[in-house]
């Protein structure tokens, strides 16, 4: 069986998939709505309130709803579809935190190593505030509650509604497609996107799309839940600036008051960054039939298929 066809280890009425998807996707749905529906001038008002918070009390409130949801999410697809959470996990008999660890590692390293080039042959824009106290905090609040927070989105994008979408539209690309545009969505009321501009919903959808081909071609989350853990974490600890979503007591902020980011500069890493990241994770885990598994059919499986895998699973086979 292929991830997607995972769902079918579980029930899958339609009336399952609304109630799971309504509750725990209203607090992305409702964020959304607000930020449509707000003025520019308020949304500033809430921004600066949220930066009047002190940053590591800001932190945790953003993300312990995460907690919460996740958990929620878990309960859904335990007692209402009646299937393990394995099974939105990984094809695999067990979840393999070795792929957890080599892509968090990959995504760290690229980022290291990226932001240094950045720093040393231009540091202008980017001062170094590195408190150890503050940043000791920060570094327990953000190992402790950010697993929730990618786990959240990762399990609810790539993981449920990539398996229930899939085996509703029956292919794999569809699910890959819708997936990758929620996620971007559910980002779009970061202050970001009103600061840098609309062609930053690209990276996001871009980036769910790399993360969506990751659980794909890989039959499972685990690469993406290294990739985005280790991204959000050096998103928090590493830089800071006053229009980014997260304020915190990063080792560095970025001192413009405006973003001076280029088009460009965004849309790069979509073209050149993100195609080596898949090119090295191909080499490493032997990825073949790209076309298959992106964008191939996907058929229910017999009954009886589902519990020889179940069975074998049970007992190690």
């Amino acid at each position: 069986m292929n991830y997607i066809q995972q769902a079918y280890k579980g029930k899958n009425d339609l009336w399952m998939f609304i109630i799971t998807a309504s509750i725990i996707s209203g607090v992305f749905v409702l964020n959304f709505i607000a930020y449509l529906f707000t003025s520019p001038e308020d949304l500033d008002q809430a921004y600066e309130l949220m930066k009047s918070i002190p940053t590591n009390i800001s932190l945790v409130v953003n993300l312990l709803p995460f907690a919460f949801l996740l958990g929620l999410l878990f309960v859904f697809v335990k007692y209402v579809h009646q299937r393990s959470i394995l099974s939105l996990t990984t094809t695999r008999k067990k979840v393999d935190i070795n792929r957890i660890i080599f892509s968090f590692l990959l995504i760290v390293i690229i980022t290291l190593v990226t932001f240094g080039i950045s720093y040393y042959s231009d540091p202008s824009e980017i001062e170094l505030q590195f408190n150890p106290l503050k940043f000791a905090i920060l570094f327990l609040i953000s190992i402790l509650l950010f697993p929730f927070q990618i786990g959240l989105e990762e399990f609810l994008f790539r993981g449920y509604f990539m398996q229930q979408i899939g085996i509703m539209a029956k292919n794999k690309w569809v699910p890959l497609l819708i997936t990758s545009i929620f996620f971007g969505i559910a980002h779009s009321a970061n202050p970001e996107v009103a600061e840098i501009g609309f062609v930053l919903m690209f990276f996001y959808i871009g980036t769910g799309l790399l993360l969506g081909v990751m659980t794909l071609m890989d039959e499972g989350l685990e690469l993406a839940l290294g990739f985005h853990l280790g991204n959000n974490l050096l998103a928090a600890l590493l830089i800071t600036s006053d229009w980014s979503a997260l304020q915190t007591d990063a080792i560095f902020r970025y001192t413009a008051e405006e973003a001076n980011n280029s088009a460009l500069e965004i849309i790069m890493p979509l073209f050149i960054v993100y195609p080596i990241i898949l090119f090295v994770l191909s080499k490493k885990y032997n990825w073949t039939d790209w076309k298959e598994k992106l964008s191939g059919k996907v058929v229910e499986p017999l009954k009886e298929d589902v519990l020889i895998i179940e069975n074998n699973n049970l007992n190690g086979n």
